[in-house]
């Protein structure tokens, strides 16, 4: 005999239409979740073969603000998805033939890796590194479990599932309102984060760990100079940009050697992992015109180098597309002032088409390779 223990669990919502309802909803996001993810990884970590485009301008703004954005809208359809159905865990027996055990465990791994995914992900939007583990790397392995057994999941119930769904229900009245609840929870969460990056809607952003209009020069930062240790040298009137490598000379430049070549504006955001992203005014020399100056061939990759001395992104890449598109500057000033210290003074990168922690800020070295 099997047994859910219906008697401990009456709400006629825990039944397999409002599940696969839920569970359609949870699909489609994670999916979309997991698309948007791969652009941002591929992007930061690209495979040999690989060379993004540097434009349309905003399209890593836009991938990446659907991902954060979208992925914390998901947690109320998850937590209703799981609440849902968390009575099929006092199923009676608890394993009734291999094929059951081996479903259960399925979803064992679809409920963990989804928990993972997501309480991870809040946290680290959150920056709130509660974790020894890295996240980057533990965020995209995890995603290929999760949207592995999501597809097995699926393939597995998608024809009970169906067929629940085309099912007119006696009473639809409490499942409505239920599954209308949960789309207004997302909603209004989705409301309250994308201020983060769509600026008209700062103003509601109580959730965004960032908001356009704070930090220096209006923009927000995620290292400070202090934070990095750059100060001293950042501001040294010795500094120097060099670029050296793949050249047919070498070229030192002081902050007015940059100053006297031809100085250009352009708009382009900061897009951030986290989600947040700011447009803002950006001027300074194009990198291409720096690059020139050293005779460097047009299929070069440039390694541009912080004056940080630790960390993972103390230093980019910078593929053709990128360094010979005329709004990719070395930027010194920002929209109208001198560019801020924690904004990377004296000199840093902003191009577009590229992920926040790639327009490298205190520059001083351009390695040709």
């Amino acid at each position: 005999m099997v047994t859910t223990m219906q008697g401990r669990f009456t709400s006629r919502l825990h039944d397999e239409r409002v599940a696969s309802w839920l569970g359609i909803a949870l699909g489609v996001s994670i999916l979309v979740s997991f698309a948007t993810g791969l652009v941002s990884h591929f992007m930061q970590q690209p495979a040999g073969w690989m060379q993004w485009p540097s434009r349309p301008v905003n399209l890593y703004r836009v991938t990446q603000g659907v991902h954060v954005i979208g992925g914390v809208a998901t947690v109320p359809l998850l937590l209703a998805k799981l609440w849902t159905v968390y009575p099929r865990l006092w199923q009676w027996p608890a394993v009734r033939s291999v094929l059951h055990a081996a479903q259960r465990l399925l979803v064992f791994v679809l409920v963990a890796a989804a928990l993972f995914q997501f309480v991870t992900g809040v946290l680290n939007i959150a920056y709130w590194y509660a974790f020894r583990f890295f996240f980057t790397t533990a965020h995209y392995w995890t995603a290929y479990i999760l949207v592995g057994a999501l597809l097995i999941h699926v393939s597995d119930q998608w024809a009970k599932a169906r067929r629940t769904v085309m099912t007119r229900p006696q009473d639809a009245v409490g499942r409505r309102g239920f599954l209308l609840t949960v789309a207004a929870a997302s909603g209004a969460v989705a409301l309250t984060t994308a201020g983060e990056a769509v600026t008209p809607l700062a103003r509601l952003a109580v959730l965004a760990p960032r908001r356009p209009g704070t930090g220096p020069q209006d923009v927000p930062v995620n290292k400070s100079a202090a934070a990095t240790g750059v100060t001293a040298t950042a501001r040294d009137p010795a500094w120097r940009l060099t670029v050296t490598g793949r050249v047919s000379r070498e070229v030192t430049l002081s902050l007015a050697d940059l100053h006297a070549l031809p100085q250009h504006t352009a708009r382009l955001p900061i897009s951030c992992v986290e989600g947040w992203s700011v447009e803002a005014a950006w001027r300074g020399v194009r990198l291409r015109d720096v690059l020139r100056l050293a005779g460097v061939a047009g299929d070069a990759t440039v390694r541009v180098e912080s004056l940080e001395r630790y960390g993972l992104y103390r230093s980019s890449e910078v593929d053709p597309p990128h360094w010979r598109d005329p709004l990719t500057l070395l930027a010194l000033g920002m929209n109208g002032a001198p560019l801020a210290l924690d904004h990377g003074y004296p000199c840093r990168l902003i191009a577009p088409n590229r992920p926040g922690v790639m327009q490298t800020k205190w520059v001083h070295r351009l390695v040709v390779a």
